[in-house]
C-alpha cells in the first residue's frame, strides 16, 4: 500500500510573509522555505522567535529564494538546533550571504536605536523587541550547511527525495522547486512555487514551467489584481520624479535590496540615457545593495538575452552617470539631512526595518517630497500604511503626521499577477497529472479570489490553508 505524503503549511498561510512549508515524506521531513514573518513589530518579534515547529525535526531545507520572508528565519532555524543541509541555487547561497548577515546587522542596530529613544524619552516599558532575534555568528552557521545546485541539475536531498530547480523568474537565483519523492516505488512530483515572476520584465529570464506534476503549491500574493503594463513603467517613473523634482522635493523609493532596487536602476538608467531624467542625483543608499549588485554581476546564468547583450557592449545595466552609492554611515545621515532634490533608493521594501526609515523620519512631513512605493506592501507594515495614505504613521514608535505625496507603481512588482498565476498553473496541469492546487503566501482577500478562478477553469481542489493545517494525498 502506498503511503500517503502530507504537507504542512505553517508560515505564509492566508498572510503573504513568513513561508515555511514541510513536506513529510516516508523517510524525511523537508522544511520548504524558512523566512521571517513582518507585519507589526511586537507581534513579528514574537512569531519570529518561536518556530513554529521543532528544528531538530527537519531534516533537510529547501530554499526557493533569497527574500528575507523566505530565507530570514533560516539562522533562528540554526540557532534552534537544525541539524541538516539547506539546498538552493548557487546565486541564492551568495545572496542570502550577503542578506542574512545584513539582516544580523540590521536587528543589532535597530534595537540599540530603539533603546536609547526610550532612554532619551525617559520611557519605563518591557519591549522585547529590542533584542535581536539572532546574530552573525548563527548566520555563519546557516552558511555553512548550504549547498548551492545548479538550475535543472537534479541532487538527492534526504532518502527518496529528490529536488531539480527551475528557473522562477523572479529574482536573481529564484526556483520553482521541484520534489520528486518515492513512496513504496512509486513516484510523486511536488511542485513549489516559490515567488513566481512575470515575463518579459528586464534583467532575468521569464519562469520555467515543470512537468509531471501531482501538486502544486503556489504564490497568490496578486491573485485578485492585474498589473499595469510593463511597457509603461518608465513613463510612470518619470513623471513621478519630474513633478517632484519640480516641486524642489526628494523621491524616496523604499525598495527591497534583492531585485527591485536593480531594477528601478535599471529603469533610471534607461529614462537617463534617453534623456528624460531631470538633473537631479540618484542615491542607492543601501550597503546591502550595494554588495547584492556585486553578487548580480557574478551570475549572469540568471540574465535574459537583452541584459547579455548590454554587457557584451560593455555596459553595465547598474551603473550611471549622477548614480552614486552609498555605504558609509555619515554619508547616509549627511543626504537624510539634506532637503535638496534627489532621487533616494534605500531598503526595506516595507519599510520596516533599515535607513529607509531615518528618510521616512525626514521627508514624510514634507509636501514636496513623494515617497514612491514599487513592491508589494504586508498588512500591518509601515509600507502598507503608506500605501492606504493614512494622515499620521509611527516611525521608530514616534506619531508624524504625513504631508509627502505617495504614489504606487505595481509595473515594478516582481510578483506574477493574477493572469500570470493562472497560465502557470494551467500550464503545470497540462504537462502531469494534477491533483491539487494549495495557495500560499498572499493575504486572504486575493488568495480567495485565484481560487475561485482556478476553480472557473476546472481545477477541482483548490486549497487555501489556515496555518499548520495539513494536506495529504497518495
Amino acid at each position: 500500500m502506498v503511503k500517503p505524503l502530507h504537507v504542512r503549511f505553517m508560515g505564509a498561510a492566508r498572510t503573504v510573509t513568513g513561508s515555511m512549508h514541510i513536506v513529510e515524506t516516508p523517510h524525511a521531513r523537508v522544511l520548504l522555505d524558512c523566512g521571517l514573518y513582518q507585519g507589526r513589530r511586537r507581534e513579528s518579534y514574537q512569531r519570529n522567535k518561536d518556530l513554529p515547529f521543532r528544528a531538530r525535526d527537519i531534516d533537510v531545507c529547501v530554499l526557493s529564494h533569497a527574500h528575507i520572508d523566505h530565507s530570514g528565519a533560516l539562522p533562528i532555524l540554526q540557532k534552534n538546533g537544525f541539524q541538516g543541509r539547506i539546498f538552493t541555487t548557487p546565486a541564492s547561497r551568495d545572496l542570502c550571504a550577503a542578506m542574512l548577515e545584513d539582516a544580523a546587522m540590521i536587528q543589532k542596530h535597530d534595537a540599540r536605536f530603539l533603546e536609547k529613544q526610550r532612554q532619551d524619552m525617559d520611557v519605563d516599558y518591557d519591549d522585547p523587541t529590542v533584542e535581536p532575534l539572532y546574530d552573525a555568528k548563527d548566520v555563519i552557521g546557516v552558511m555553512k550547511r548550504m549547498t548551492g545546485v545548479p538550475y535543472a541539475q537534479t541532487s538527492e536531498i534526504a532518502q527518496g527525495v529528490r529536488v531539480t530547480f527551475l528557473d522562477a523568474g523572479h529574482v536573481l537565483g529564484s526556483a520553482v522547486v521541484v520534489l520528486d519523492v518515492d513512496i513504496d516505488g512509486a513516484q510523486r512530483r511536488l511542485v513549489f512555487t516559490g515567488d513566481l515572476g512575470r515575463r518579459n520584465m528586464p534583467i532575468l529570464r521569464d519562469p520555467e514551467v515543470p512537468s509531471g506534476a501531482c501538486a502544486l503549491i503556489s504564490e497568490s500574493t496578486y491573485g485578485d489584481r492585474l498589473h499595469d503594463p510593463i511597457d509603461r513603467m518608465g513613463d510612470d517613473l518619470a513623471e513621478i520624479v519630474q513633478r517632484t523634482y519640480d516641486r524642489g522635493g526628494k523621491v524616496i523609493i523604499p525598495s527591497f535590496a534583492l531585485e527591485r532596487a536593480q531594477e528601478v536602476i535599471f529603469a533610471l538608467k534607461q529614462l537617463k540615457t534617453a534623456g528624460r531624467l531631470p538633473d537631479m542625483p540618484v542615491y542607492v543608499d543601501s550597503p546591502l545593495t550595494v554588495r547584492l549588485t556585486e553578487v548580480f554581476k557574478m551570475h549572469p546564468e540568471c540574465y535574459d538575452e537583452q541584459t547579455h547583450e548590454l554587457l557584451a557592449t560593455g555596459d553595465s545595466p547598474f551603473e550611471f552617470e549622477g548614480l552614486h552609492y552609498i555605504s558609509s554611515v555619515d554619508d547616509s545621515k549627511h543626504l537624510t539631512a539634506s532637503s535638496d532634490p534627489a532621487v533616494v533608493i534605500s531598503a526595506s521594501g516595507m519599510c520596516e526595518s533599515g535607513r529607509v526609515l531615518h528618510h521616512l523620519r525626514a521627508t514624510v512631513g514634507r509636501r514636496e517630497d513623494t515617497v514612491l512605493i514599487v513592491g508589494y506592501q504586508a498588512q500591518h507594515t509601515l509600507g502598507r500604511r503608506l500605501v492606504e495614505r493614512r494622515t499620521r504613521v509611527k516611525i521608530f514608535g514616534v506619531e508624524k503626521e504625513r504631508r509627502c505625496d505617495v504614489r504606487v507603481l505595481n509595473g515594478f512588482s516582481a510578483h506574477g499577477d493574477q493572469s500570470d498565476l493562472l497560465d502557470f498553473a494551467t500550464e503545470v496541469r497540462d504537462r502531469g497529472d494534477l491533483q491539487w492546487v494549495a495557495l500560499v503566501h498572499g493575504d486572504p482577500k486575493p488568495q480567495d479570489v485565484l481560487a475561485a478562478e482556478l476553480r472557473e477553469r476546472g481545477f477541482e481542489k483548490v486549497y487555501t490553508p489556515e496555518p499548520e493545517e495539513a494536506v495529504e494525498w497518495n
